[in-house]
């Protein structure tokens, strides 16, 4: 039996059950995720600024990491060519492209710096999404929007201002808003004098940013909270606390790290909980191993969890979704993809859930039916409808995709040296 058979048998299943497969199909192709460049380059940057710091920690020495903008966009094109369907880029400030190979300090980036990747993402019809680099840089050791030295907070602030002016640029020239997210990894390792003092600063240096003036269509802030880091166990200013309530009082969007919470804590929760208030959220896809290590997402219970909230909250149109993780241990580009496809594969998942049934029974308390048909689902024949999708978009569904990252492995990455 071929796979167009096989859809159309999944097809019939489905419908059954009241789930049109073709929808859900249109639907999924029409979901754009915001693909992370620094998977492909173990978070480095082009600005030759040394070691990660903040409480970032890239581990493995796979071969053929990207050295410069020519060799990350080429990795980029290799990963988009295996992932159904248009989607975008999010870029962190401290990958700019300068003419004379001479990165400038992170306050006076302005947008001729990103050029290249305007450029870039005009030519293959693709949005750009971009964020602030508030880590690895001499001034960020001790702190950066919450530094008590007014020198170098006033440093970090101009450092914001500089990037939602190149978020404006993103979204002028590439005719979609541009999400610019914020944040930072400063606390402390062990227990504070002072809780509250950093995180007035923070609130301050916050309001300073975002008073500059700016096109609020164009670019959607988002703040984003972290409950500790590597040296910073025992404190964070941006805590979930902290950044929740900054986000919904002065009208920006919150964003969720499903790693950036305690490890009983699960952001499948969370998300129908925000839209309770929040006209928007944002959400950084990734997974977390015992902490917040950004492991490559998976096609596993909380990416599943998360997307089904997204459907059946009818909020498609609420959460901007991003991938947020780095692995240098394996393949780059086959992690850019396994990520992107589990998230499109968890997304698929939700769109071919009968949700209106299944909250009929939960209303009607009749909980025993609902355990047994959320079990039933769970062997329909989902990556049948999955292949399916995969050919209109013009990739490869089965394993068979991993022999062109092979080929690009032996033809391209080996000889980076």
């Amino acid at each position: 039996m071929n796979p167009q058979q096989r859809y159309e048998i999944a097809k019939e299943r489905y419908a059954a059950l009241g789930i049109d497969t073709e929808a859900a199909v249109r639907t999924l192709s029409g979901i754009p995720i915001s693909m992370h460049c620094w998977q492909g380059d173990d978070v480095h940057g082009f600005e030759d600024s040394g070691a990660l710091s903040g409480g970032i920690q890239t581990t493995g020495n796979y071969m053929g990491v990207a050295r410069n903008a020519e060799e990350l966009f080429a990795d980029l094109d290799k990963a988009f060519s295996l992932i159904p369907a248009k989607h975008r880029v999010n870029v962190h400030a401290c990958y700019g492209v300068y003419p004379d190979g001479k990165a400038v300090d992170r306050d006076q980036i302005r947008p001729e710096h990103f050029r290249h990747w305007v450029d870039y993402a005009k030519e293959r019809g693709l949005g750009l999404d971009f964020n602030p680099t508030f880590f690895s840089h001499p001034l960020s050791e001790n702190g950066t929007l919450t530094n008590p030295d007014e020198k170098i907070r006033d440093f970090w602030i101009r450092h914001g201002i500089a990037c939602i002016r190149v978020s404006e640029y993103f979204a002028e020239q590439t005719g979609t808003p541009c999400l610019m997210n914020i944040w930072i990894p400063d606390g402390f390792k062990d227990i504070p004098a002072d809780r509250l003092g950093p995180r007035q600063r923070y609130m301050d240096s916050l309001d300073r940013i975002l008073g500059c003036g700016y096109d609020k269509t164009k670019v959607l802030v988002t703040l984003e909270s972290k409950v500790f880091g590597i040296g910073l166990e025992s404190y964070t200013a941006g805590s979930g606390e902290f950044a929740l309530c900054y986000a919904m009082t002065r009208g920006i969007v919150p964003l969720m790290d499903n790693g950036h919470y305690h490890p009983t804590e699960v952001v499948s929760d969370k998300i129908p909980a925000l839209l309770c208030f929040a006209p928007k959220i944002a959400l950084h896809v990734t997974r977390g191993v015992r902490w917040d290590s950004d492991h490559v997402v998976r096609f596993d219970d909380e990416t599943r969890e998360m997307m089904k909230e997204v459907v059946r909250c009818n909020a498609l149109d609420r959460v901007i979704l991003a991938t947020d993780y780095f692995d240098a241990s394996i393949n780059r580009i086959a992690a850019w993809v396994i990520g992107m496809r589990s998230v499109q594969k968890a997304l698929l998942e939700a769109l071919l859930q009968p949700h209106q049934e299944l909250k009929a029974l939960q209303d009607g308390a009749r909980f025993t039916e609902l355990m047994m048909l959320q079990e039933e689902l769970k062997q329909m024949p989902m990556g049948d409808v999955w292949e399916e999708f995969c050919r209109r978009n013009g990739v490869c569904a089965s394993p068979a995709w991993f022999e062109e990252i092979k080929a690009y492995e032996k033809e391209v990455l080996s000889k980076r040296g």
